[in-house]
């Protein structure tokens, strides 16, 4: 933890004092102006500064005014100049946006701030009804000073490196120095430095470079492209993982619980908030086991429904001819059909061609006997369950476990399903992220756990 005095200093000792706790910091700029008998110093975030406003305010002035003398009484008229404060203060000020200016054995604090808010779009990818609305945008210097703008702690350390043989993209490492882990950090920095890709553009991209199990299903890295979500990991002592041309980034490591995990959790009254998560994870349970249920249920153990819904999946099954497996495995592809679509085509066309498709196809499939009545409702079902998980990288991951899982529950009933779902488990315990177990509950910070061991 950083360790700050209250001994009173000369002008310098404090503006280097003030350069040592950012020297991390790869945005942190020390410009001296000097001309004749004139000599100013600049310290400033370049992310966060308004480049234009100083060079008008500050840069420009400094060169036309004849003495420094006449530059102090000028810097000091500027209505954004700050009163004196302590050096714990300038330094939480440099973060927001404000620049040190030396002159004459004096601090003086102006405020040029930058804000890039009208640059961005709304969310499209992670709507909340709470909560901010805006994302990043793409461009990297402007994500720095968005989250720098809601993140207000001197000890968040933004480092940059490029990646890409032929692209040179700029990549920034974020995160804050007193919470991350360190053995996380590394890892992450030596796998950066081993890439060498001759073009990347894409965090997505990135986090497929990243992950060593190719083959993964699971993701091991979170994209998102919420600002709130960003912020609320950094303060969990993660990662951020920001390429500029992209308007999402890569955070890390995570756990199975982040993706199931929703902003409006935060923003939202204990019960309500609880409520919904149950919500999630029965949605979860589902969208996984309600194809193979169906399949082992009607093909090999009846046995587990009333009798009389027995008989009534039996009656609406009849004409079909094939076994269940063909069927579920039929609707199931054509749903994955109709959710691609959406995905694809305009906007302005996708919620009418993928609900006419929807409806013409449920019709026709059970007028024709291709699919019973109660197939049609368990495919519904299961595309509604799907689209309740937050993030999309969990959610398409788990289309693929539920394939699997039916199948399963196509050579061995309700037991092929049991076993199933322990493999997947055991599958999922197995993971890490970074070195950090895959089912760990993450979001406490790095100091939280410390005091508590401390004490």
């Amino acid at each position: 933890m950083r360790s700050f005095t209250n001994k009173i200093s000369t002008s310098h000792e404090t503006l280097e004092w003030l350069f040592e706790e950012l020297k991390s910091t790869s945005d942190l700029v020390n410009k001296p102006l000097h001309v004749g008998e004139k000599h100013v110093e600049l310290l400033y975030i370049k992310t966060v500064v308004d480049g234009e406003q100083l060079q008008q305010l500050v840069i420009k002035p400094f060169f036309e005014l004849e003495s420094l003398e006449h530059v102090e009484a000028y810097l000091n008229s500027l209505p954004n100049l700050q009163e004196n404060q302590p050096r714990e203060q300038m330094l939480l000020e440099l973060t927001k946006g404000s620049v040190v200016v030396e002159v004459r054995d004096q601090l003086l604090l102006l405020d040029i701030k930058k804000s890039n808010t009208e640059a961005v779009l709304e969310t499209s990818i992670e709507p909340t009804i709470q909560g901010p609305q805006y994302s990043l945008s793409e461009d990297i210097a402007t994500n720095i000073n968005i989250i720098r703008q809601r993140y207000h702690k001197p000890s968040l350390t933004v480092e940059m490196m490029e990646l890409g043989e032929n692209t040179h993209q700029s990549l920034a490492i974020i995160y804050d120095e007193e919470l991350v882990i360190s053995d996380v950090l590394e890892n992450i920095k030596k796998k950066l430095s081993a890439l060498n890709p001759p073009i990347i553009q894409s965090t997505t991209e990135l986090n497929r470079l990243l992950n060593d199990k190719k083959r993964s299903l699971m993701p091991i890295m979170m994209m998102t492209e919420r600002t709130d979500r960003v912020v609320f990991n950094l303060a969990g002592g993660k990662v951020v993982l920001l390429l500029d041309g992209s308007h999402t980034t890569v955070i890390a490591p995570v756990v199975f619980f982040d993706f199931m995990t929703s902003m409006d959790d935060i923003y939202g009254s204990y019960w309500i908030t609880r409520f919904l998560k149950l919500l999630r994870y029965f949605g979860l349970f589902a969208c996984l086991t309600l194809p193979g249920i169906y399949v082992a249920a009607t093909s090999y153990n009846p046995e587990v429904f009333r009798v009389e819904l027995a008989l009534s999946i039996a009656g609406s099954r009849i004409g079909v001819p094939y076994p269940s497996f063909v069927e579920v495995l039929f609707m199931l592809v054509f749903m994955e059909l109709l959710t691609e679509a959406s995905i694809r085509l305009p906007k302005a066309v996708t919620g009418a061609a993928t609900t006419v498709g929807g409806l013409i196809l449920g019709q026709a499939a059970t007028e024709a006997a291709l699919a019973s009545n109660i197939m049609i409702i368990i495919v519904g079902a299961v595309a509604i369950s799907t689209f309740v998980i937050p993030i999309n990288e969990m959610s398409f991951g788990i289309r693929v476990v539920r394939l699997i899982l039916l199948v399963f529950a196509s050579f061995a009933g309700l037991a092929g399903l049991v076993f199933g779902l322990i493999g997947f488990l055991m599958y999922l315990t197995q993971l890490n992220s970074f070195g950090e177990p895959y089912f760990k509950i993450y979001l406490q910070s790095k100091r939280a756990e410390t005091e508590k061991t401390s004490s």
